[in-house]
């Protein structure tokens, strides 16, 4: 029998590591999970105040990296530590970044797979900002990409599960998309 609980959540949800630069130019990198695609060209993140979502108001653009298992401890303390209390907390936790030939964003070079983002609107409401971004471009190094495309199962993705406050990693493929249903047509 299903009980009644106090509160309703949506999980798992990814672990996006955003990238921007600071009016100086200088990279800054948070872990945000309050995110995710729109249809097939957009993505919609929730951010509170950070130096991060003061950057993207700046310059309207950055990159979403996805964290990985082999990362899981930088991308948790790019999320731990503020950028407006530790200037070098990329170099702290061993990230370098590239600039993106995209947007005006950094690119850091650990991590597999990066979206480059152009903002499209910035909601204002309780205290935080929606950002609504369209994706303009994607870097993926050659290790994970398999005919040409990203391969999830060799990203090595992980999760934020919200309600046993951990990260998780994305698991194996259970069955096609449009595919294994099909067993009851």
């Amino acid at each position: 029998m299903k009980k009644s609980l106090d509160k309703g959540f949506i999980t798992p949800h990814p672990v996006l590591i955003i990238g921007t630069y600071d009016e100086n130019g200088t990279p800054d990198a948070m872990n945000a999970a309050w995110g995710g695609q729109i249809g097939g060209n957009q993505i919609s993140i929730s951010l509170s105040s950070h130096k991060t979502t003061d950057n993207i108001k700046l310059n309207k653009e950055f990159t979403v990296a996805f964290a990985t298992a082999a990362q899981i401890a930088a991308c948790d303390y790019v999320g731990i530590v503020s950028g407006n209390k530790v200037a070098d907390k990329l170099a702290k936790c061993g990230f370098t970044v590239t600039k993106s030939d995209k947007v005006n964003a950094p690119v850091i070079d650990q991590l597999p797979v990066t979206i480059e983002c152009k903002v499209i609107e910035l909601q204002e409401e309780f205290k935080e900002t929606r950002v609504v971004a369209e994706i303009v471009g994607l870097k993926a190094d050659e290790e994970v990409l398999t005919d040409g495309k990203v391969d999830l199962g060799k990203v090595g993705l992980v999760v934020f599960d919200t309600v046993g406050l951990c990260y998780r990693t994305v698991g194996d493929s259970i069955g096609g998309a449009w595919n294994v249903g099909k067993k009851f047509e």
